[in-house]
């Protein structure tokens, strides 16, 4: 009997349709079946189309696509429409597609399916619809927003093993990945521990189905048991003692390799419809997506952390008399690699260098320039070099780094430079000497909370003129004071300028009082990258993000918190700043004023403040003016709030004794010691072994009392 005679007994249709040239051949049961004349008939794509229900011909597609990537047929139930956009029949097609090259043929059959009588298996269990299709949708969705999100191995296989599948939830999974000439499980879900031990050292030759699925990048359905003996017999052992009934085995497939194998057990049996195949190959596809951005992150991650540890030295937090914390917090984006460094050099003369940076640039190339500039700072601070030497040769080294960039390279249209501050260190004298080389300056933490930003001579960032200066400023480090050096990153970030932005670490520095190192490092990083920091944004626009270093030195003393000693008296908080004005810095006389503001930041008497202000700025520019030599200023507060004294001296090396003038009203000098008088509740002149010094004394205004009276200055033999 011929084919065509058994297809006609048992009113089987057959049909071929060539993707390339959009040609659908049907014989006559075929066309038949459709709703056509029963003869044999050829029509184009769209004249097929308009027979089947829209949702069924996208349905089709999908089938065909899935079976061509698996290698498997192509079956599916068709609704086919009548003139009149009734539903005529449904018929049942089983077709096997041949690839040519970009275009495939599908050849195959229809046959007419029967209504499912009432009562029967069949009408308990109906075809899919559109409910169940709006749910494979929406499932897929949300499958895809969360393995999306997923930023860890750990949370895709945490992800995949809470998807709920619409109508066929797995109760097993597991993931197989590739190593070499082996597989290594990534995750299970549903196993005991120690369930994966018979997997661990399995080759891809083994027979089972997930090596299979490796080796060839096809997936294996197992609806049941017995289907899993017959072609797995030698492996059927390891799976049976699980007592699963279905198994699904999908290869993970990115860019065309075949990275893994994903198993989907079922406790129940499993037909594995089209539709069903469907959905386990989208979420493979997405999970191997998954796995594999996640695990560029993990060795992105990795690389990253192996980076800074290289970089990025341990302090000591046990020098002598002193105590030292630092933090690192790259940027954002990239590779969370930057420019930005500090170190902690021990000098061969005893004394430690505590050195902070920031190449220009968030890239891999400031972070390999950051590295060699580290190294050249070390090599030169072990010479023995002083701060200004050593900063004057790191930036002839780093010049020269950068004229030598390959031709073809940016480095010529993009030159790099990078900011640095270097202080030396004595721990027994608390001396610190200062070289800056386009840096932030550093803040000061007095022993009552009180910060300040302290002015220190610089130059021009490393690696812009090989030949710069940078000059050294002496600074002393009193008993309980802290120092704090960083980066603009800790600074600025969150659209901050250098005013609001020291502004709004003084807060946090002050409020921190009386704390360890660590905890007060650990509270300015959260104040800038902490859920707080939203809320304390800058005025520029953007909450623009960089690199952030910071450096915490504190001299130990009692009840600074750095070193607590109990049982040891605190003493009273005394605040004192030092500062040395040379002839050729009048421009730094502003400097001293603003200096001398932040000390008394909360004295109680405003107009006291200015007398102050006014009083220092007339001293030192005497000073500039009359005399050869440097201005030495030294302020210094004393006593509890409310009775405090005031007293700034400014030294000189000159012998001349300054004298009193009467200056007529268009006259504009003379009139320095006048103002003493008048604003100063004491003042004098001291000689010195070399030179002299001019001094005044406030005495802070005692709030109102609670009757109200006029407030009263605090009396001169209460300072002593």
């Amino acid at each position: 009997m011929r084919t065509e005679d058994v297809l006609s007994a048992t009113a089987t249709g057959l049909w071929r349709w060539d993707n390339a040239s959009g040609a659908v051949a049907l014989d006559a049961e075929a066309a038949r079946l459709l709703g056509l004349p029963a003869v044999d008939v050829t029509l184009s794509e769209s004249a097929l189309r308009s027979r089947f229900h829209p949702v069924d011909w996208v349905e089709i597609n999908g089938v065909v696509n899935l079976a061509i990537a698996e290698g498997t047929l192509a079956e599916a139930r068709l609704r086919i429409m009548g003139d009149d956009g009734k539903v005529l029949r449904i018929v049942r097609t089983r077709s096997r597609p041949y690839v040519r090259g970009e275009s495939y043929e599908l050849i195959g059959t229809l046959q007419e399916v029967p209504e499912p009588q009432p009562g029967t298996a069949a009408a308990a269990h109906p075809g899919i619809t559109g409910d169940w299709r709006r749910s494979r949708e929406a499932f897929l969705l949300d499958a895809g927003r969360a393995l999306a999100e997923a930023d860890s191995t750990a949370e895709v296989l945490r992800v995949a093993a809470t998807l709920s599948m619409p109508g066929f939830s797995p109760d097993g999974l597991a993931v197989f990945g590739v190593e070499g000439d082996r597989m290594k499980i990534i995750g299970y879900h549903g196993y005991a521990a120690g369930d994966d031990a018979p997997f661990l050292n399995m080759t891809l030759d083994t027979d089972y189905p997930a090596a299979e699925v490796v080796r060839t990048g096809r997936a294996i359905y197992l609806p049941s048991p017995e289907e899993y003996q017959r072609r797995f017999p030698i492996t059927w052992p390891l799976a049976a003692r699980f007592h699963r009934q279905s198994w699904a085995f999908l290869p993970l497939i990115v860019g065309g390799r075949t990275m893994g194998a994903w198993m989907a057990a079922f406790s129940h049996r499993v037909p594995f419809t089209p539709d069903e195949r469907s959905v386990l190959t989208t979420v493979a596809r997405m999970l191997a997506q998954a796995l594999s951005r996640a695990g560029a992150q993990e060795s992105e991650r990795e690389l990253t952390s192996g980076l800074q540890r290289s970089m990025m030295p341990t302090v000591q937090p046990d020098i002598p008399g002193m105590k030292v914390a630092a933090r690192y917090v790259p940027t954002g984006g990239g590779l969370q690699v930057g420019g930005d460094w500090y170190d902690m050099i021990p000098l061969p003369s005893g004394r430690i260098a505590l050195v902070i940076g920031d190449v220009q640039g968030h890239d891999v190339r400031a972070a390999g320039l950051m590295g060699q500039l580290r190294i050249a700072l070390r090599a030169y601070a072990a010479e023995g070099h002083h701060p200004d030497a050593v900063l004057s040769r790191a930036s002839r080294f780093l010049a020269g780094l950068v004229d030598q960039w390959p031709d073809g390279d940016k480095g010529q249209d993009d030159p790099r430079f990078a900011t640095c501050l270097y202080i030396e260190v004595d721990p027994a004298t608390g001396t610190l000497d200062i070289a800056r080389a386009g840096h932030p300056d550093i803040a000061t933490r007095m022993m009552d909370g009180t910060m300040l930003i302290r002015p220190t001579a610089g130059g021009l960032p490393l690696g812009i003129d090989p030949d710069s200066d940078y000059p050294t400023t002496r600074l002393a480090l009193e008993p309980g004071e802290l120092v704090m050096v960083c980066t603009d990153g800790l600074i600025e970030t969150g659209g901050h300028d250098l005013d609001t932005g020291w502004r709004r670490l003084r807060g946090i520095i002050e409020h921190h009082t009386g704390e360890t190192l660590d905890s007060l490092a650990d509270a300015l990083v959260q104040a800038v990258h902490g859920p707080s920091s939203h809320h304390s944004t800058g005025p520029l626009a953007d909450r623009r993000e960089d690199d952030i270093a910071v450096l915490l030195l504190c001299r130990n003393a009692p009840g600074c918190g750095c070193h607590p000693a109990e049982g040891e008296r605190v003493p009273l908080p005394v605040r004192r700043t030092v500062l040395t004005i040379a002839q050729a810095e009048p421009e730094r006389v502003a400097g001293i004023r603003q200096q001398l503001r932040e000390l008394l930041h909360d004295w109680a008497d405003p107009e006291q403040v200015d007398s102050a202000e006014l009083m220092v700025s007339e001293m030192v520019t005497n000073v500039l003016l009359h005399t050869d030599g440097d201005a030495l200023i030294v302020a210094e507060i004393v006593g509890e709030r409310g009775k405090r004294r005031l007293r700034v001296d400014v030294s000189d090396g000159s012998d001349e004794q300054p004298h009193r003038r009467r200056p007529g009203e268009m006259a504009s000098s003379g009139r320095g010691l006048l103002l003493m008088e008048m604003l100063a509740q004491h003042w004098g002149v001291d000689p010195r072994g070399e030179g002299k010094c001019i001094w005044f004394e406030l005495y802070e205004v005692s709030p109102p009392g609670p009757d109200g009276g006029a407030p009263e200055a605090a009396a001169p033999e209460s300072v002593g």
